[in-house]
């Protein structure tokens, strides 16, 4: 196993101050370099509190958050992210949209005015590698949701980080949709390995798409249990109906149900 990568120990997090809601308490995990990790848990649980602490969009009450070897006190440029509205700028064509980290991330906003047209080829390759070739020049009224959410896996990679986060970014879509992305999504990550971690409610994307799934307890969130996935890659449609498959997304679902109930898991 490679290092640790994104370090989460004992962390807490209120909003509202001290009298405020208590979003996560004792909240401790590893995601080793290269990793890919789903979180699952019960509605309201913390699991995108705990994603806007990993990226630096806000400072924990207590704990300590290290991505990288390097305590998280502000936000990260090295984070790639993706929600589940894609949130594109409608007056920006999709080459536009995709391209936007690069001008505001320092390290590549310095060299985009001077070496465009490769930083356009690097972003019409990931539009093709996506399955969105020819389609650069369109505007996001005009490309369906699956399609649009695909540009906004393309805008969270386009300036390589290291670390990507991804907070339900399938759940509006429908259920053949969002299981082609899955093998979109699984496609990029054996292709560049970043780190991924990936917040989700469907158990069946967790188990077809991560290394290991963790699973919170009821608010305030912590981690209560891991399941490793044993399937090899790359995984298939088949894989789903396998019945160790199947086995997975129901222990799965045995815990967070037991979690609901304020029940220890075991």
């Amino acid at each position: 196993m490679s290092r640790a990568f994104v370090e989460i120990d004992n962390v807490a997090m209120r909003y509202g101050g001290v009298e405020g809601t208590l979003a996560l308490e004792g909240c401790s995990m590893n995601v080793a370099e290269g990793e890919f990790v789903a979180v699952v848990g019960p509605s309201g649980c913390g699991k995108s509190t705990l994603m806007r602490l990993v990226s630096g969009l806000w400072p924990a009450t207590d704990g300590n958050v290290v991505v990288a070897g390097r305590e998280v006190d502000e936000p990260l440029s090295l984070v790639g992210m993706a929600f589940q509205n894609p949130t594109l700028l409608p007056w920006r064509r999709i080459l536009d949209n995709v391209m936007l980290p690069l001008e505001v991330v320092p390290a590549h906003r310095a060299r985009l005015r001077r070496e465009r047209v490769a930083y356009e080829q690097k972003a019409l390759d990931l539009l093709k590698l996506v399955g969105l070739e020819g389609f650069g020049a369109k505007y996001p009224y005009q490309l369906s949701g699956g399609m649009q959410q695909r540009t906004s896996l393309c805008r969270a990679l386009i300036h390589e980080p290291p670390l990507l986060m991804l907070d339900e970014p399938f759940s509006a879509l429908d259920v053949f949709t969002r299981e082609d992305l899955w093998d979109v999504l699984q496609q990029v990550w054996m292709a560049r390995k970043p780190t991924v971690i990936l917040v989700t409610h469907d158990l069946r994307e967790a188990a077809y798409l991560a290394d290991r799934v963790l699973v919170m307890s009821s608010r305030p969130g912590r981690i209560i249990a891991e399941r490793k996935v044993p399937f090899p890659r790359p995984r298939t449609m088949e894989t789903t109906f396998l019945p160790e498959f199947t086995a997975l997304v129901a222990d799965l679902r045995a815990y967070i149900a037991a979690a609901r109930r304020g029940e220890e898991v075991v």
